[in-house]
């Protein structure tokens, strides 16, 4: 298989300056003021067929991985991707969503549902021809993979969901899922940070001046005093971001999108989308309960429970099981489809 990263592409000219105070002015950041369209941040493993033994184009499956809040294709990157069969005739596409990674971080858009469905559609679907395609998406990256499901359901032949973020659709779905995954909580890390991002805004903005802004120099200074080129992508995927993207996101599509998902799921299950779901039992951002109302939304999903892991183990420490448990449901998705087809 072949690896490479595919970044939008820059121009000289930038439009005036409108970048925040809190937030970061190196290349990336303020990319999105260039005069050209803007593309998302994209990073693919591409499938080798020897034509010799008689593969066809049209053998080779596709994938798309979703990351969740605060995090990016990285995710994927370094746990799927050199885990992955080498006989296995998969092409893997991983996306830096709108506002994180290394993709574009706006500052006059508002970070909904539909803007970073119509980049995902805009930077990946369009120019590669995507016409069916299997699913990965990790915590806030489901809500963005069902209502994807949801909008182009014939194009999708699976969908993965590890730690979903799931709440019954009623009038107080996204007071719920507010104060549940954004709660007033001090431990473990990963939430207090989404508290302060989320309920204090200027308070927000000050830790952002402080870590995101100067993301670059953070970077630089880890390198100098581990003396390690390699930082753990988790760290660097925390600051990679904006407050106003990530106060956007937060409010617009995990909690906004809160009440919608009962009719994302609907379609979902009235398609026959093949559907895996995926939680640690320890898991502290996403509560477990999660995933056990999906499953009754969904009875025909596939779920399963990993012991001893939380939001993150669940797949960082045991990425080759990982892996082969996401073949396995991608092939038997297959072989359903095929079996359904017949009968």
């Amino acid at each position: 298989m072949v690896v490479f990263s595919r970044r939008r592409r820059r121009s000289g000219g930038l439009r005036p300056s409108y970048r925040r105070w809190s937030d970061c002015g190196c290349r990336e950041c303020v990319s999105w003021q260039a005069k050209e369209e803007q593309r998302l941040h994209f990073v693919i493993k591409e499938a080798f067929q020897d034509e010799s033994e008689g593969g066809q184009k049209g053998s080779i499956e596709n994938v798309m991985f979703i990351h969740g809040f605060l995090s990016s294709s990285s995710l994927w990157v370094e746990t799927v991707f050199p885990n992955i069969s080498e006989t296995a005739h998969l092409n893997l596409l991983a996306v830096d969503l709108l506002g994180f990674g290394r993709s574009p971080k706006p500052m006059d858009c508002l970070y909904r549902l539909k803007d970073h469905l119509d980049m995902v559609e805009k930077s990946v679907i369009q120019p590669f021809y995507l016409q069916s395609f299997h699913l990965v998406a990790h915590s806030m990256g489901c809500i963005i993979a069902l209502a994807f499901a949801a909008k182009h359901p014939k194009h999708i032949k699976s969908i993965t969901l590890i730690a979903p973020p799931y709440f019954s659709s009623d009038e107080k779905a996204s007071f719920t899922a507010l104060n549940t995954l954004s709660g007033k909580k001090i431990w473990p890390p990963f939430l207090f940070v989404t508290a302060i991002l989320t309920w204090y805004e200027h308070l927000g903005r000050t830790i952002c001046f402080i870590l995101c802004r100067n993301h670059v120099f953070w970077e630089w200074l880890l390198r100098l005093m581990t003396r390690n080129r390699d930082i753990h992508f988790l760290l660097i995927d925390l600051t990679r971001h904006t407050h106003h993207s990530a106060w956007h996101t937060m409010h617009n599509v995990i909690c906004g999108e809160a009440k919608l998902l009962d009719s994302y799921l609907e379609t979902v299950k009235r398609e026959g989308i093949s559907v895996k779901i995926i939680h640690g039992d320890k898991d502290q951002v996403i509560p477990l309960e999660c995933s056990f109302k999906l499953k009754e939304k969904l009875p025909h999903a596939e779920l399963q429970i990993i012991a001893n892991t939380d939001h993150q183990t669940v797949i960082l420490g045991r990425e080759k099981d990982f892996t082969r448990e996401l073949e396995e449901f991608w092939f038997s998705s297959i072989d359903c489809k095929r079996a359904s087809k017949v009968a």
